[in-house]
Parts: C-alpha cells; sequence; structure tokens
C-alpha cells in the first residue's frame, strides 16, 4: 500500500462545495484529487480542467487531479474529505472505509440529518468508518463559490480529536480561509443542518413579501429552535451564538446565493416544490433535513414550531402564508422560556 503523504488530500465529492475546497486546498499547497461518482464528469474536468457542471468560473490550480476512480482518490492521501450530499454520505463513506489506511483523518463537510436513523453527518461517518479513523467536521458560513474566488471566510473545526483538530485547523488555513477549532461536535453540526431548514422559512417570509421585522422574527425565533435541538442532542448554546450557528444561519438566510433560501422565495411566490426542485441542479439540504428534525425534536421532547410548519409546507399540508399565519398565532410567552 502506497504510504500516505500528510500535505495529499482526497476530496470525495465534486459538487459546488467539494470542487470548491479541493481548489481552496490545491491552491494552498496540498497535492488534491477531486472524485467524481460521475464518470464522465471526471473525465469532463480532467480535459477542461474547471467542473463546468457546478463551479463553471474557477479553473483548477495544478495540483488538482480530478478521478473517477475512488481507490486512485484515496491512495496515499494524509487527509479524506467527504463533500456529498446528506443521503449518499453513508454509501459514500461505506465504500471509501476499505481504502483509508488506519489514523488517516476523516473531515465531514456535509450538512445534514440522516432521514431513516436520525443521525448527524459525523456519527454516520463514524459508523462506517470506525474508530481507526478520527472524524473531524468542518462547518460555518461559507458559500462555496466565494471561498473558491478566494474570498475572505472563517469556519468552525470540530472534534473530539483535539490533535486531529488542530492539524486540520493548520492544513487548511490560507491568507483568506480562517479556520476556529471547537469540540462541540454536536452543536457545530446541528447548527450547520438547522440552518438550512430556517433559511427555508426565511425565504417564504421574503417571497410572501413580509418585510423586514418578520425576517427579523424568523432568524431570531429560528436560532432559539436550533439551540434548544443542539442542546438536546448534546450542544453547547453558546456555540450557536458563533459561526457555525448565528454566522451560518445569517449568511443561508439572507444571501442570494442560497439553495434553501431560494426554495422558500419560490415557495413564498406560489410554486410548488417539485417544480422548484426540478429546475435545481444543486441539493438543497433544508427539505430533506426539515422531516428528520421534527422526528428529532420529538425523540428529544423539544418544540421546534418554525421547523414544524415548514414540515407542513414542503408536504404540501399548508401554504407558507397560513404557516406564518400560524407561528403568529401561537401562545405568547416569555422570550426566555425554554420551549419555544
Amino acid at each position: 500500500m502506497t504510504k500516505p503523504h500528510p500535505e495529499d488530500v482526497a476530496v470525495l465529492g465534486s459538487g459546488t462545495w467539494g470542487t470548491a475546497l479541493a481548489v481552496h486546498l490545491g491552491r494552498t499547497g496540498h497535492h488534491v484529487r477531486l472524485w467524481a461518482r460521475d464518470a464522465q464528469l471526471a473525465a469532463e474536468m480532467k480535459g477542461a480542467r474547471v467542473n463546468c457542471r457546478y463551479l463553471p468560473d474557477v479553473c483548477f490550480p495544478e495540483r488538482l487531479m480530478p478521478t473517477g476512480d475512488l481507490e486512485e482518490a484515496i491512495t496515499g492521501s494524509g487527509i479524506v474529505l467527504l463533500a456529498v450530499p446528506s443521503h449518499g454520505l453513508r454509501a459514500v463513506a461505506r465504500h471509501a472505509v476499505p481504502f483509508i489506511p488506519a489514523g488517516i483523518i476523516v473531515v465531514s463537510t456535509t450538512k445534514g440529518i440522516e432521514t431513516d436513523t436520525l443521525r448527524r453527518m459525523s456519527q454516520v461517518v463514524s459508523e462506517e468508518v470506525g474508530s481507526r479513523h478520527p472524524v473531524v467536521v468542518v462547518s460555518g458560513p461559507s458559500f462555496a463559490v466565494e471561498v473558491a474566488q478566494g474570498l475572505p471566510t472563517a469556519v468552525v473545526v470540530a472534534s473530539t480529536d483535539a490533535r486531529a483538530a488542530a492539524h486540520v485547523q493548520e492544513s487548511f488555513r490560507s491568507a483568506a480561509f480562517r479556520l476556529y477549532a471547537s469540540d462541540d461536535v454536536p452543536g457545530v453540526e446541528i447548527g450547520g443542518a438547522m440552518k438550512n431548514v430556517i433559511a427555508i422559512a426565511a425565504g417564504a417570509v421574503e417571497g410572501l413579501g413580509l418585510g423586514h421585522n418578520a425576517m427579523a422574527a424568523i432568524i431570531t425565533r429560528g436560532l432559539a429552535e436550533i439551540s434548544r435541538l443542539a442542546s438536546a442532542e448534546g450542544g453547547r448554546r453558546d456555540t450557536l451564538s458563533g459561526l457555525s450557528g448565528l454566522g451560518d444561519l445569517v449568511l443561508t438566510c439572507t444571501g442570494s446565493l442560497s439553495r434553501n433560501r431560494y426554495v422558500g422565495v419560490e415557495l413564498g411566490h406560489g410554486r410548488s416544490l417539485d417544480e422548484i426542485l426540478s429546475g435545481m441542479r444543486m441539493v438543497a439540504e433544508g427539505v430533506r433535513t426539515t422531516t428528520a428534525a421534527v422526528a428529532l425534536g420529538a425523540r428529544h421532547g423539544v418544540e421546534l414550531p418554525i421547523t414544524a410548519q415548514m414540515a407542513a409546507v414542503l408536504e404540501g399540508r399548508l401554504s407558507p402564508r397560513a404557516a406564518v399565519e400560524a407561528l403568529m398565532g401561537r401562545r405568547q410567552r416569555a422570550e426566555a422560556e425554554d420551549k419555544g
């Protein structure tokens, strides 16, 4: 077996986020192999030196090599980074693990909750790769195209293994990419998953033309909702006031590049979910996460009123306007009251 090189990175997943991270890492001096499940996409990227499907305006650095061969991508890599949608993460991790030597750090950059098990993404990865590999989570306010363009970005790197977190923190940094370390994996992951749900609600508020007051209320009460679920999962509330909580929430609820916000805006305009999704090439994770979050909240006995209303909208049981009216009509209570 080829000996792993600490500066080589395998990026598994060639969507917008995986490609952006591969470009970033290649520019910072790593030799990067970017794996695409789609062999045709891998061939296109090799020939054009750009991901024409997902990141067409960003050329690949010399150190970035696309491949459609999973073993080739991983062999010799000092870090394996997973950047695939939540519904495909378990399968990719399972297929990858035979090629990953013991001790190699596995990084999850996926934001979501597995719909059938209600596991967080790091839990999914750990179940598949086992205890031989430290698992690290990278999350925070980061539109992929801005990372690829080298614009200033700050994220969180979280792990129960402090050495692994520190290694990723140092390896991934650049003049425009800063990482803050945390040991609160549940808090970081719930923040990253749930902000997509609240962003759909924020988009619906925008699409309905309900104004800035309503938007501020959705974001603020959404943060309270996220914090309650994170605490129930073992996270710390103070984590949610940082980059992987409030920072990511504000970006996703207000940024024009947010796919989840776009879904909400279009729902507010009266379009059906099927129609919206059929016109999107990239995944809006909040659509899947909403149902899983409702179930996870029920498991913990945590009330998630905004999430529950968004589930009703996505399932076609309520209109966006009726959902907002239901939220406004709930019993009034003290802001600090924990149940929401």
